[in-house]
């Protein structure tokens, strides 16, 4: 079905008309020209200003959230952010999304969508992008494109991370938090002024838990946790107009891989599962036997990063400059197969080392009615990757039957070791490929934004970057790696048992995984053809110039109106498993238009916004099943996706002890253009985003004898049914089973209790996150279902619980 373009303006017309009726509803609730005590003030536009000042959509989450529903790291809080979506299950390759756009490729050969950045300091890897929460001051979530004010691959939007900077004041805290599944959750905070000039603010954190699943068979548990964090900041107030920040901080993550749950039944050994897989047999994951055997199970993340952050007031202008490097790697061994037979054994690997260098200078200041400020960055990154598959010669013998390419390994096995009793066998063998690639990448870019107050009431703002992005980037297949099966042919070569049965040692030598056949003749700038061993070289560069203009109005004391348009840019790259492969700029053109409430007596935040997008050459990293048949491939496809959509924001101070919140979103996100691998026209139809996404909750504060009080805190999230396309089965995002559905709507519910000593020095809190123990199916993995017919599952986790106590100092 094609796109019906007149259902799409009519829904945006009315999606305007209702913003509009709510604006001219608004001055009504006004009864105070007050202005509230507890201001937020936010960063946003790389200005300090208050949330409601600020013409964009945005959501701030403060500590005191962050505590309320114990979260660990951005994927604890992303139900709560309606239009955010963080998919956490391998912490090491997150995944963000906002407003229903999102990078699916984790290769260092691409960039996010989402700019992820703590105090200003832009994580550009996804191994690099979900970092503990320690001493965090807030996050600020800006939906739409970003990129004028914070750069490139912030099409989709950005997530601001704050940490706590040194105080004139000497405070520490120490808080323990243990509960469900022996969680052991430690933190320790020190701030320590050293003169009326120098501070430094010290924290830790280590929190560790045992899994929550466990092996059928071993009896072992999966979803293990162990990671630590800790940073060290030093304040030096070296002038009166010069401000000296150096931080040096340290992630450390060491546990499990995501484990697979099989969802088809295997038949007793030697049977091996029934190709094409029965869908309608799928086995309820939350009932399936859980049966892993990866050899070295295990994800794991170093990374350690120091910023040097220098401000200097000239005058009536302000000069800062951001200086950072950053190195990290990872490795994420999972398993792909879900079952615990040689004969059907497959898992991957995912090794990484990055090194990241980030400046950028930041000149502001105030000219007659203009706010301005300039700048000009430059970013330096070396990110090497290897991906790798292992199995044994045995899943060979088995794919390479499944796809009717014969049984070679155990026709020898059977035919002629085993019957002439010959000390030899051609099972049992490991089997490793590995895909190897390395990136180089600079980036440039020019900036400017200014704000000018025309009127008391009228603000316009106008902003400009330009970016330069130059990449270089190799691929190297060296082909499989099986010592022990090379060793093995060698030694029935040598005796001539290979040329009894008309084989010799090359008739092993092929990759299944990454076979660069189909690629032969495709040429790599660096003046060679794809071939195994050779290294293939790609070089390209881009250039974009990303506009920005908003125009506000003071409709009276209490209420705003703004209407902006901004365009984002996601730079070019490549498929880190696709030999050879490139593709341009991803763009993105955003209207938006809405309005800013905040009234008093009672205290009342009431924000709503209406936005519409296009999405122009998206890339999108998807499961492909070749023609006629084979090993499975993750390409790159290309399209165009456009949207409307309405955000809505509520804060509402009830009373002294009562404080209301809601945030909600509302989305139509198709295809504009798109074809999928099987030449299937994809335009019209939906991109998978659910139509609402809601989040609410409320505090209450009991006053209690003595002095202290109790806080207690409820809080509820919503993500509506996933809207399916003819593609979603395949990546095994939506769609119904039987026994299950994928991509079903969910629901959240935390709870938790706080009790305040007098004097605010202890906190005793209880928590219960995800109350009525609601699980889901995250999706179904399909990338040895065609081959070994194994497909799995992942579901989300179980109801936790858990106890805190802090102290303050």
């Amino acid at each position: 079905m094609k796109p019906n373009t007149s259902a799409k303006r009519h829904s945006l017309r009315y999606l305007l008309a209702s913003t509009v009726a709510c604006i001219a509803a608004a001055p009504a609730l006004a009864q105070s020209d007050e202005t509230p005590d507890d201001v937020i003030v936010v960063t946003a536009q790389q200005r300090a200003q208050s949330s409601q000042d600020v013409p964009i959509s945005l959501q701030v989450l403060d500590s005191e959230f962050i505590d309320a529903v114990a979260a660990d790291d951005m994927g604890d809080l992303e139900a709560f952010v309606p239009g955010l979506d963080v998919s956490n299950g391998s912490p090491t390759q997150p995944r963000y999304s906002i407003r229903g756009i999102t990078t699916s490729d984790f290769g260092v050969g691409t960039d996010p969508a989402v700019g992820i950045y703590v105090d200003g300091i832009y994580a550009a890897r996804s191994g690099a992008s979900l970092l503990a929460f320690n001493d965090i001051e807030r996050i600020e979530v800006l939906k739409g494109p970003q990129g004028t004010l914070f750069g490139r691959n912030s099409a989709a939007g950005a997530v601001s991370i704050i940490t706590r900077e040194p105080s004139d004041e000497l405070e520490g805290r120490v808080a323990v938090r243990i509960g469900s599944h022996n969680r052991m959750r430690t933190e320790a905070m020190l701030n320590l002024p050293i003169t009326d000039t120098l501070a430094i603010r010290a924290n830790f954190l280590s929190n560790k838990a045992d899994g929550w699943l466990t092996d059928a068979v071993t009896g072992e548990d999966y979803r293990r946790e162990d990671s630590s964090a800790d940073r060290f900041t030093v304040r030096w107030n070296a002038t009166p107009s010069t401000e000296i920040l150096l931080r040096h901080s340290r992630d450390t993550i060491d546990q499990d891989a995501r484990p697979a749950i099989g969802i088809v039944e295997i038949p007793a050994f030697p049977g091996t599962p029934p190709l094409p897989v029965d869908t309608t047999a799928f086995l309820d994951p939350f009932n399936a036997p859980v049966r892993n055997d990866v050899v070295f199970n295990r994800e794991a993340r170093n990374l350690a990063e120091t910023t040097l952050t220098v401000r200097q007031d000239i005058g009536d202008m302000t000069l800062t400059s951001l200086t950072s490097y950053r190195e990290f790697d990872t490795m994420n061994r999972e398993d792909e197969d879900g079952t615990n037979r040689i004969d059907t054994y497959f898992d991957t690997n995912n090794v990484e080392d990055n090194e990241a260098f980030y400046q950028e200078f930041r000149l502001a200041g105030t000219t007659g009615t203009v706010d301005w400020l300039v700048g000009a960055s430059y970013y330096d990154e070396t990110a090497i990757q290897a991906s790798e598959t292992f199995t044994f010669t045995d899943t060979v013998n088995t794919v390479l039957g499944n796809v009717g390419a014969g049984t070679p390994f155990t026709d020898l096995e059977y035919g002629l070791l085993v019957p002439f009793g010959l000390p030899f066998s051609m099972l049992g063998h490991s089997w490793q490929e590995t895909m190897s690639n390395q990136g180089e990448f600079t980036a440039r870019a020019v900036y400017a934004d200014m704000i000018w107050s025309a009127t008391d009431r009228l603000n316009v703002s106008v902003g400009l970057r330009y970016t330069e992005d130059e990449k270089s980037f190799q691929w190297i297949n060296g082909g499989r790696q099986a010592d022990s099966l090379d060793q093995t042919l060698a030694a029935l070569d040598g005796a001539g048992i290979l040329a009894l049965a008309g084989a010799s040692p090359a008739d092993f030598l092929f990759d299944f995984v990454f076979d660069l056949a189909p690629l032969a003749g495709v040429a790599c700038d660096n003046g060679v053809n794809v071939a195994e061993g050779v290294a293939c070289v790609m070089e390209d560069s881009w250039n974009n110039l990303s506009p920005r203009v908003v125009v506000d109005y003071q409709l009276t004391d209490n209420v705003m109106i703004y209407g902006s348009f901004s365009e984002g840019y996601k730079a070019g790259g490549y498929n880190s498993v696709e030999v050879g492969s490139r593709f341009e700029n991803e763009t993105v053109t955003s209207w938006e238009f809405g309005f800013k409430s905040d009234f008093l007596n009672p205290d009342l935040v009431f924000n709503m916004s209406a936005f519409s997008y296009v999405y122009e050459d998206k890339q999108s990293i998807r499961l492909v099943v070749p023609t006629g048949g084979g090993v499975p491939q993750y390409l790159v496809q290309t399209s165009d996706d456009e949207a409307i959509g309405v955000d809505i924001e509520l804060d509402w101070q009830a009373s002294d002890a009562l404080r209301l919140r809601g945030n909600a979103q509302w989305l139509d996100s198709t295809h504009k253009r798109r074809v999928d691998s099987n030449g299937a026209d994809l335009a019209g139809e939906p991109t998978g985003e659910p139509y609402w996404n809601v989040a609410f909750g409320a505090d209450y504060v009991i006053d209690l004898d003595g002095g202290s009080d109790l806080t207690l805190q409820a809080n509820h999230a919503y993500r509506g049914e996933s809207r399916c396309n003819s593609q979603s089965v395949l990546q095994g995002t939506c769609g119904g089973y039987t026994a299950f559905a994928t991509g079903e709507a969910r629901n959240r519910t935390d709870l938790r209790a706080r009790w305040t000593a007098p004097n605010g020095d202890l906190t005793v809190s209880a928590f219960v996150n995800n109350v009525f123990d609601n699980q889901y199916v995250g999706g179904v993995n399909n990338i040895t279902a065609s081959t070994l017919g194994t497909a799995f599952a992942s579901i989300s986790a179980p109801r936790v619980w858990g106890l805190e106590i802090g102290y303050d100092f």
